[in-house]
């Protein structure tokens, strides 16, 4: 029988607050480097300077200890627990929300999140929105993404008929893209998840984000969807920002498990350029 391992929950707040911070303020290499690649690509004069301008915006941001975006988002985080693992002297979730707290006040970040109804703000931007897996080991591994709201807006769960297949998920991906036009501030990466229930479908898109830009699917299968989609997408024109070009989206990430045979979930869940995250290991 392996030993348990004591994770103090102190040290947990620590890092979140740390990650957050971290990634508000500084885009990961993996964006950075997406970012050139589509800037050298650019096509027309007005993207090219667009998107010069996005880079010269990550680097102040960076060297000024700026956020990236005046839209810090809600604060999302993923977690994988060891069973071996212990959080001891406190609450998992209280130590993530307190870490989130110390972030979002020590970087004079936005605080965004609100009761639906009354709209009234939370002040401090919690309670973050936290997928917890437990997983085999003694490590406690976490992922943060702050989400800005225009990205998440333009993002949609759909129970497509079965019998739309491949060509029509991948139809259905890209129209949600394009419809999305300049709203998430492109150039945008695309997370897909397929199958599962509607709930998985929609947690397999999100998660696909935190994959490193541009990884292909370890599916052969999905891996030449996930290059249609793009190819597609980029094909239309829209542009960065929507001003034209063909840098429109910089990376789809698909994601699939399997469903039941009467159903076929489809999420799309778009991510702005200032493709936010952290990950980290405790």
């Amino acid at each position: 029988m392996n030993p348990v391992r004591n994770v103090e929950a102190p040290r947990i707040t620590v890092k979140v607050r740390e990650m957050f911070l971290q990634a508000n303020i500084c885009l990961d290499d993996d964006v950075e480097e997406a970012l050139r690649r589509a800037r050298d690509g650019e096509e027309t004069e007005t993207g090219r300077l667009v998107l010069e301008r996005i880079l010269e915006n990550a680097a102040v941001a960076r060297e000024e200890r700026l956020p990236i975006c005046q839209d810090t988002g809600l604060a999302v985080v993923f977690v994988e627990l060891g069973q071996d693992v212990r959080v001891v002297g406190g609450a998992l979730r209280d130590a993530i929300e307190e870490g989130v707290r110390q972030a979002y006040r020590e970087g004079c970040f936005r605080q965004s999140v609100c009761d639906p109804l009354s709209r009234v703000n939370t002040g401090d931007n919690t309670p973050a929105v936290i997928h917890l897996e437990v997983v085999p080991g003694d490590a406690l591994r976490l992922a943060v993404m702050p989400k800005g709201g225009g990205s998440e807006n333009m993002s949609a769960v759909t129970m497509l008929l079965p019998t739309a297949g491949r060509d029509g998920i991948r139809d259905h991906v890209v129209e949600t893209v394009l419809r999305a036009g300049p709203n998430p501030c492109p150039p945008v990466i695309v997370g897909v998840g397929i199958g599962g229930a509607m709930e998985e479908a929609a947690l397999l898109a999100k998660r696909s984000l935190l994959r490193p830009l541009g990884e292909k699917s370890p599916d052969g299968r999905l891996a030449l969807l996930e290059a249609e989609i793009l190819t597609e997408i980029n094909r239309r024109g829209g542009g960065p920002q929507g001003f034209g070009g063909n840098a429109s989206a910089l990376a789809v990430h698909v994601e699939m498990k399997p469903c039941h045979i009467a159903c076929l979930p489809v999420a799309v869940n778009i991510q702005c350029h200032a493709a936010r995250h952290h990950v980290a290991e405790i």
